[in-house]
């Protein structure tokens, strides 16, 4: 099975990180898991996580991820509605 965790764009990088910060309004995006795990009251440390349950993890990745591809699909959508108005 192959490593979801690398992007197919490493450049993109950046730019993902920035939109996992807005989406969780975290600090930082390394940090955004963390906030998101305490809001769902999960507890999840820097290291040593093998107890916690893939549906916990599940739910805080869902959270994530989630957020994330409602944010693009928004700002995809206001982007076609500024070219049709243009046109």
């Amino acid at each position: 099975m192959p490593n979801r965790k690398r992007i197919l764009v490493p450049e993109a990088r950046a730019g993902l990180d920035q939109l996992k910060k807005e989406v969780t309004r975290s600090s930082t995006a390394d940090r955004a898991k963390f906030e998101v795990a305490e809001e769902l009251g999960i507890p999840l440390r820097e290291k040593g996580n093998g107890d916690l349950s893939t549906k916990d993890a599940g739910r805080i990745g869902g959270r994530i991820g989630g957020g994330m591809i409602k944010e693009m699909i928004r700002r995809a959508q206001m982007e076609l509605q500024h070219k049709n108005t243009e046109e």
